[in-house]
């Protein structure tokens, strides 16, 4: 469990608090015309495969599910569709994220979202120690063991990244 500075602690903080999960809270300057991941790796000091990004998206038969990728990576949509029951997955709309799941862009996180979604981590994640995730607000990531992650978001692992 990581002690935050001024007290406040964003839902996913404390969904891996009730669990027991530890891990560590890292904060940094936040600049709104560099959201990307390359950018938060960089900010945290983390290479970008070990910088998970939380992408959006809804299938055909499912609804909206959650996939965390390296934040290089690029979402296979295919994969994510097969390994979820869906014929077919497609990104939601940007303008659609903040009403499904509680979080903007650049601070959108597998845990604590407004409704419990189904996540799906990347396999590449198993060959980390420690990956690092939004902590559910910009300026704000959760770096945890993935095993930690697996077990408080109840994630699915599958090849998601399509250069993977």
């Amino acid at each position: 469990m990581a002690k935050k500075k001024n007290g406040a602690k964003t839902n996913a903080a404390r969904i891996l608090d009730g669990l027991g999960i530890s891990y560590e809270l890292k904060e940094y300057p936040v600049d709104l015309d560099d959201l990307s991941a390359v950018h938060v790796a960089e900010m945290v000091g983390m290479p970008i495969e070990k910088v998970f990004k939380t992408l959006v998206a809804r299938g055909d038969k499912t609804g909206v599910l959650m996939a965390c990728i390296p934040g290089d990576g690029e979402l296979d949509l295919k994969e994510l569709a097969a390994v979820s029951g869906n014929k077919r997955v497609e990104m939601v709309h940007l303008n659609e994220v903040l009403g499904l799941t509680g979080y903007v862009r650049g601070g959108c996180s597998p845990l604590g979202a407004k409704k419990t979604y189904p996540v799906y981590l990347d396999a590449s994640a198993e060959t980390q120690s420690k990956i690092s995730i939004s902590a559910g607000k910009r300026g704000e990531q959760i770096i945890l063991a993935p095993a930690d992650l697996i077990r408080a978001a109840n994630a699915a692992v599958a090849n998601l990244n399509r250069h993977a």
